[in-house]
């Protein structure tokens, strides 16, 4: 595989995997208003898949070519 390619999925799998970590700690979304406090727990299946797909991504930039 071409170096260019293997940086570029490399970099790319990095920030999918941050970004993936980051939606799993920071789960929901809070809005204070006065007294009133409005709390909304997200579902965390699209940071699961994020996190997996950067991973592939930063696999594959690992493997070595012929």
């Amino acid at each position: 595989m071409n170096k260019s390619i293997k940086l570029i999925l490399l970099i790319i799998g990095i920030i999918l995997c941050a970004y993936g970590v980051y939606t799993i700690v920071q789960p929901e979304t809070q809005v204070s208003i006065g007294d009133l406090d409005l709390l909304e727990a997200q579902d965390n299946t699209n940071a699961y898949v994020i996190l997996a797909l950067g991973v592939v991504a930063v696999a594959l930039s690992l493997i070595k070519g012929k």
